[in-house]
């Protein structure tokens, strides 16, 4: 790489105290541009958001062949495809697996941690330039999810989105997976018998392939269906014996579905210069079709998007950041 990524930690006051017990300090990965120490120049900035099951330390892992996301930056500024950007790669790995980067009683307050602690830490430290106009943020799956909140809630923070396989359209993307989370907690004798053979097996050996559908949901219940005083705090949209869907909790669930809340919040999105959106056809959690619903909106609200579709499937995608980056980056606010 031309440019270089250093690694800082951030004390988060808003996930002192979270209810899982994680850590309040995390790391911070942060790539700076060619040329960054050289000069006095102030840079837009790039937030990426992790997806569930990964951490801020994903983005820099290899894989043979490819190119990790940092290098795919990289590669875009030094080859002169799009001006130098700060990159900032922030970490909201939870004990569950994720959070959703929402703020939520059973998980913490993970969208604080960013608008407030990560950002302010980075204004604070880089020469940014401190203004939405200036900055992205943008993620894949419930990365991208995050990216969406951000414009939901802080548009006066975040002027360009990116969704890369966002989760939205929770029919599509969660009810398929509550029958198979339900078998594995009824047949675990429930929820805090399943969570702890889950921990003990993961720590002495590794988690099955099918513990992913349960961590999921257990996950997304932590954040669209707290409840304190339940076992993990969370509510279950289901009867653990029947399965059968309870309403009043599912609603609950919808009311954190993109497709839902991206029209309920045109006037916030609308305060927003640009939208990437993207999924490959083949993704196996359906999102297809709830981005294709999500460009729908955006188009009829006037916001400059990009829509893409892509033959490929739900992970092993990082190469789509190339995309994004090059229809967001330009259009960033330089002074």
């Amino acid at each position: 790489m031309q440019g270089v990524l250093e690694t800082r930690e951030v004390q988060s006051p808003a996930l002192e105290s979270n209810p899982l017990g994680d850590p309040a300090r995390r790391k911070l990965t942060v790539y700076l541009p060619p040329g960054y120490s050289d000069g006095d120049q102030r840079y837009p900035v790039v937030y990426f958001l992790h997806a569930f099951s990964n951490s801020g330390s994903s983005w820099t892992n290899t894989s043979a062949f490819t190119l990790s996301v940092p290098e795919r930056l990289d590669a875009l500024i030094t080859s002169g495809q799009v001006p130098p950007v700060i990159g900032v790669f922030p970490d909201a790995w939870t004990s569950l697996g994720g959070s959703q980067w929402i703020n939520s009683d059973a998980i913490g307050r993970y969208r604080d941690y960013l608008v407030k602690d990560v950002l302010g830490f980075v204004d604070r430290t880089f020469r940014t330039l401190p203004k939405a106009a200036s900055r992205a943020v943008l993620g894949h799956s419930s990365g991208g999810y995050g990216a969406l909140v951000m414009g939901r809630y802080h548009p006066e923070l975040f002027s360009h989105l990116g969704s890369h396989s966002g989760d939205c359209y929770f029919e599509y993307c969660y009810l398929p997976d509550l029958p198979k989370a339900a078998g594995a907690l009824l047949k675990a004798g429930g929820l805090e018998a399943w969570h702890q053979d889950f921990k003990k097996r993961s720590r002495e050996t590794k988690p099955r392939g099918e513990d992913f559908a349960v961590i999921n949901i257990l996950a997304m219940a932590a954040a669209y269906s707290p409840k304190k005083g339940e076992p993990l705090n969370l509510e279950l949209p289901f009867d653990p014996q029947t399965a059968r869907l309870k309403l009043e909790v599912w609603n609950r669930w919808l009311v954190h579905d993109p497709v839902r809340f991206v029209p309920k919040f045109l006037d916030a999105f609308r305060k927003v210069k640009s939208v990437f959106l993207d999924c490959g056809t083949r993704d196996e959690f359906n999102l297809r079709w709830g981005t294709r619903i999500l460009a729908e909106e955006f188009k009829a609200s006037g916001v400059e998007l990009r829509h893409e579709e892509f033959d490929d499937t739900h992970s092993g995608v990082s190469y789509r950041f190339e995309n994004s980056l090059s229809f967001l980056i330009p259009k960033m606010a330089r002074e």
